[in-house]
């Protein structure tokens, strides 16, 4: 009896699977099979015989309609006489993991049993593949790298925020916070010079924060996309441009559909036109503009040899409170004619 061969299992790369995805993607089919009538000395001929190209870290009983039987390590069936049969050295208690579970289930799995490998089965226990220690592994260290990434988003570097020593996390962290500063304070000084805006509707400043928020969400979603590509792609002005032109229509679509809403209820209250269609087009604008500087920033700082995870976060965060707020008052200036 000899197992099914197939080509490799496909290879967990970063920003190529996800956690919900079935085991079964993720399996390998070329796993060894023992029959529990062969004695020791049989089964080693057969596995001879079997063309396996992964290393054999268990042998599978299965029985005449490949249903698991036990399982069998390699170091006990060395270890025993070659007479013995290997209904008697196997492990009868199997733990499989069902075919209908996901990558997460299959790396719980090995947190909680330990074990450097498990069969996967169907309901009736025909054994269908073999999930090994390299899933959990690769799995694990993706995890653990885009964790950093969400750390350095924010300008952190993740063995900085692991740091104890109160003065070494104060000198990592506190130059990305001079980025959102002096961000802060240009923008102080920006809406300053729309005062005159904001003295004939006073209603536009009630809408600020909203406009800021969604434009820095977009902002910040679109650098953790371009960061995901970044991992696995070269950049270059070609790959550049197209991200653009993707990401700002996708952008634009975000600010229409987010901006009509909170231009409806700047119809209804405080019932005015005028503001409505400002905060319609500063939210829709806006955004756009964002959406752009997520791509952009982070491919920039790559093609001047910067790491983009680290100043990324920052520096498009601020460069998107000021565009947006700039959008924001003078499309506003446009439709109310000051």
């Amino acid at each position: 009896m000899t197992s099914e061969v197939t080509a490799e299992p496909q290879r967990i790369r970063l920003g190529q699977c996800r956690l919900d995805e079935a085991v079964t993607n993720y399996m390998r089919k070329d796993f060894a099979v023992l029959c529990a009538e062969q004695t020791v000395a049989q089964a080693i001929e057969s596995l001879r015989a079997q063309p396996l190209q992964s290393r054999i870290i268990y042998l599978y009983v299965l029985d005449e309609e490949g249903r698991l039987q036990g399982v069998v390590p390699t170091r006990r069936l060395l270890l025993s006489a070659p007479d013995t049969r290997i209904a008697e050295i196997m492990v009868r208690n199997v733990i499989s993991i069902p075919a209908d579970a996901t990558l997460l289930d299959a790396c719980e799995f090995f947190v909680l049993h330990r074990l450097l490998a498990f069969p996967v089965v169907d309901d009736q226990r025909h054994m269908l593949g073999v999930v090994d220690i390299e899933l959990y592994a690769e799995e694990r260290a993706e995890l653990e790298e885009r964790w950093d990434d969400v750390f350095q988003l924010v300008g952190v570097h993740l063995a900085a925020a692991r740091q104890t020593e109160p003065w070494k996390a104060f000198r990592a962290r506190f130059p990305w916070l001079l980025c959102n500063v002096v961000g802060g304070v240009l923008a102080a000084m920006l809406t300053g010079f729309f005062q005159t805006q904001l003295r004939s509707a006073v209603t536009l400043a009630l809408f600020i924060p909203v406009v800021l928020s969604l434009a820095e969400a977009v902002s910040m979603q679109s650098v953790s996309l371009i960061l995901q590509v970044l991992h696995v792609q070269r950049v270059n002005w070609r790959l550049l441009a197209s991200r653009l032109l993707r990401e700002s229509q996708t952008g634009f679509l975000l600010g229409l559909a987010s901006g009509a809403l909170v231009a409806g209820t700047a119809w209804v209250w405080p019932g005015s036109a005028p503001v409505a269609g400002s905060v319609l087009g500063g939210i829709a604008v806006g955004v756009t503009v964002a959406a752009s500087l997520g791509v952009a920033v982070p491919s920039l700082l790559r093609l001047l040899h910067l790491d983009p995870r680290v100043a990324a976060g920052p520096v498009a965060l601020t460069l998107t409170d000021l565009a947006t707020l700039f959008v924001y008052f003078s499309w506003a200036s446009a439709i109310l004619h000051v």
